[in-house]
């Protein structure tokens, strides 16, 4: 059944994508705008910017630290002006640095809610009143927020990164409740391992790991069925899944048998 109105058509749609200069989030932007969407694509290397700018005619690029507040609410009145309200706000700014607690860094945790969690609220404040003008119009509107599998349990070297994708699931949970009544669309995005520079950092052989264009596929598959969680690929994620529904004994002796740490 369908949590959100399908969004499958996307010629003359709008999309602002947060966190598009590397792997999912610039793959994601590259289909949409294949797909003939206007997209505005914004994150902190104005130089990938620039780069996705030439390859993707059309497209706008706009430059965008999400732990700035003013900047956040600055770059989307820039986007309302040159685009309008966007049909999808796409939030896929991260950091992640693997961390366990035998070497706890709290800069280094500090700056995964900053990024992570809290330019996602930072977004969010500078969204959320033209979205639900825009739903309350009878238009389109969809929030959609990059989470992770690394959300659903607490895993080895997930210390700094899986509590802030975790806050992640339940905002996008919270938001759909208050939302969807006044036609505004939420969907969260949980990928499992997808190669990127992000996950490059990762020193253990990833299981069924899939290329950003892979995820963005799975992802654009998720809106136009109306999903309210997307979680790709199925045949790793539904298997974590299950992991989330067992006692904690069970659950940390299979952690610690698959990954063995």
């Amino acid at each position: 059944m369908a949590l959100n109105p399908p969004l499958a058509d996307w010629k003359g749609r709008s999309a602002w994508l947060v966190g598009a200069s590397t792997g999912i989030g610039r793959a994601t932007a590259s289909r949409l705008h294949a797909l003939g969407a206007r997209v505005t694509v914004s994150a902190r290397d104005a130089e990938a910017l620039a780069r996705f700018v030439a390859a993707h005619p059309g497209s706008v690029a706009l430059p965008l630290n999400v732990t700035d507040r003013a900047a956040v609410q600055a770059a989307a009145k820039q986007v309302f002006t040159q685009s309008g309200t966007p049909d999808l706000a796409l939030y896929c700014a991260g950091t992640y640095t693997p961390m366990r607690a035998t070497a706890f860094d709290l800069d280094v945790a500090l700056q995964h809610v900053q990024v992570n969690y809290a330019g996602a609220l930072h977004w969010l404040d500078a969204l959320l009143p033209a979205m639900r003008a825009r739903a309350a119009a009878g238009q389109g509107a969809h929030l959609s927020l990059v989470g992770s599998v690394a959300g659903y349990r607490g895993l080895p070297q997930s210390l700094a990164y899986g509590p802030t994708k975790a806050a992640l699931i339940n905002l996008a949970e919270t938001l759909y409740l208050d939302l969807h009544p006044a036609g505004v669309g939420v969907s969260i995005v949980n990928p499992g391992f997808v190669d990127t520079p992000l996950t490059a950092q990762n020193g253990f052989r990833m299981p069924a790991l899939l290329t950003p264009e892979e995820a963005a596929e799975a992802m654009l598959r998720g809106w136009a069925r109306g999903d309210f969680e997307i979680h790709f690929p199925r045949r790793f994620t539904l298997w974590l899944k299950a992991l989330r529904h067992i006692g904690y004994g069970p659950y940390f002796a299979a952690v610690r048998r698959s990954t063995g740490l």
